[in-house]
């Protein structure tokens, strides 16, 4: 078993490497596997029919998601532990204090010691592909496995111990990852985010500008989904014709700024809205 890692390369527009072309690396992401497929091949290993194991696997999904979101830090199975946490901007009056503070809502997941030490024992495979898309270069990797560790998000003001209603909220050591539902994922970041400018109402098409940090490079998605460093790059004003999700980040000298996003409306014509 290994990682499977893909070397891109590509061109830098802006920041430090504008004008260069440099491979970047990001794990080789497969499509998602589907439920069933997962009940079918955990019946498969244990034995257990797949209708108990559908039965097994929904209760433990409710019994998680009830447990965690009462402040709890959830078991699950041979990966580690979860809970849910927040983080939201710091008053001074307590009169201010208000939920419209909560900046973003997280799942905070710790994996497990077994877990870790299982990505850090797996080689790695690097594939590297040229500005055209041809594979050049097969690597195997010989890095001593190190796994990041990181501190738990330790923004100014935030709640992040998932001890508010006096729970334990499990683990606060390292080893603690988030993902943020609402913005993808992006940790706390003094990177500003990008601003998408364009008319969010329109009948046939609108144009989509974004503007960002100095030297700092914009990467956006228009599927909802959460833009990486390997999202399409922002040189130029783009159209579109359809009701859309824009979603953009703001890279440089590697960090990586939250989500900004903006939803464009296509409508009938009336009451159309500006910015």
């Amino acid at each position: 078993m290994s990682l499977k890692v893909k070397a891109k390369e590509r061109k830098f527009k802006v920041g430090k490497y504008a004008g260069e072309y440099r491979y970047v690396m990001v794990p080789e992401m497969y499509s998602a596997l589907a439920k069933e497929k997962v009940i079918r091949e955990a019946a498969l290993r244990s034995g257990v029919s797949e209708g108990v194991m559908h039965a097994c696997w929904d209760a433990a999904g409710e019994v998680i998601k009830a447990w965690a979101t009462e402040g709890h830090s959830v078991a699950l199975p041979g990966l580690g532990t979860m809970r849910f946490s927040l983080s939201a901007k710091s008053v001074a009056d307590v009169n201010d204090v208000k939920s419209s503070l909560i900046k973003v809502r997280r799942i905070v997941f710790t994996p497990a010691v077994e877990l870790k030490d299982e990505l850090k024992n797996t080689a790695v495979v690097i594939t590297c592909y040229d500005r055209n898309g041809n594979e050049v270069k097969r690597v195997t990797s010989t890095d001593d496995g190190t796994v990041e560790e990181p501190d738990n998000t330790t923004e100014t003001g935030e709640n992040d111990g998932g001890n508010t209603n006096g729970q334990n909220g499990g683990s606060s050591n390292s080893g603690t990852g988030t993902v943020t539902p609402s913005d993808g994922g992006s940790q706390s970041s003094s990177l500003t985010s990008p601003t998408i400018s364009g008319n969010t109402q329109f009948t046939d098409s609108t144009q989509v500008s974004m503007s960002g940090p100095d030297g700092a490079e914009i990467h956006y998605t228009t599927d909802g989904s959460t833009p990486t460093a390997e999202s399409t790059l922002y040189s130029e004003a783009f159209s579109l014709s359809a009701t859309t999700t824009v979603k953009a980040i703001a890279i440089k000298d590697g960090q990586s700024s939250e989500v900004a996003s903006k939803t464009f409306i296509k409508s009938s014509g009336d009451n159309l809205g500006q910015n």
